[in-house]
């Protein structure tokens, strides 16, 4: 006798979505094609997330819930750097994330709560609201900018830029030495891109900025 089938979750199908989305990316990411994985009809689905847009709504959320949140007490900079580079990570596992964040008009609570628990400890660090507000953003743009120049360097553009470098290299070494020396810098950062300590360069110099500003409030 077979055993009965249990029933799936919406949690199995958001999982099981994001899992394809990961290998080949959600634009090419279907009901049909999700359902197929899952081993049901794609009708099955709909008892779970109304549709494609939805799905990728509560995607996003459940993307942005895999970032370690800031503890509310203990060293505000620890705090955020390690919330920083969690949420880094967390994109870098998820390619598709970064655009989708940006592109989406919804709210997604999990980001929320990032957002609030990072605004919560800049301003519990001493920072006047002037510069709470733009640190935030100087964080946040770091963390989605830096990991969709990470993922620009290790796909296909990324390859044919380095074509386009080697070719620049032979027209500028001559005439621009410096533009020279950052192209060669550039190519050799594309073959290692993806490497903690490089974001985590520039996140230090934000974070030495807002402690100065604290120091001097």
């Amino acid at each position: 006798m077979a055993k009965p089938r249990t029933p799936l979750s919406r949690e199995q199908v958001l999982r099981e979505a994001i899992y394809l989305a990961d290998r080949i990316g959600f634009e090419s990411l279907t009901m049909r094609k999700l359902g197929r994985e899952l081993g049901v009809e794609a009708m099955s689905l709909y008892h779970h997330v109304a549709g494609k847009d939805v799905l990728l709504d509560d995607m996003i959320d459940v993307v942005w819930g895999e970032v370690v949140l800031p503890p509310a007490r203990g060293d505000w900079r620890a705090a955020i750097r390690r919330t920083a580079v969690s949420a880094h990570k967390t994109l870098l596992r998820h390619p598709w994330a970064c655009g989708l964040t940006i592109s989406s008009g919804r709210i997604h609570p999990a980001r929320l709560r990032y957002i609030d628990a990072i605004l919560a400890r800049l301003h519990g660090a001493g920072l006047p609201a002037a510069v709470t507000y733009h640190a935030y953003h100087a964080i946040d743009s770091h963390i989605i900018g830096f990991s969709m120049w990470v993922h620009g360097h290790t796909t296909g553009a990324g390859r044919r830029d380095e074509q386009v470098m080697a070719t620049a290299m032979r027209h500028v070494a001559q005439e621009c030495p410096h533009l020279a020396e950052h192209i060669r810098q550039h190519r050799q950062h594309h073959r290692s891109a993806g490497r903690t300590d490089e974001f985590t360069l520039v996140l230090d110099f934000i974070l030495d900025g807002l402690d100065q500003a604290r120091t001097n409030n």
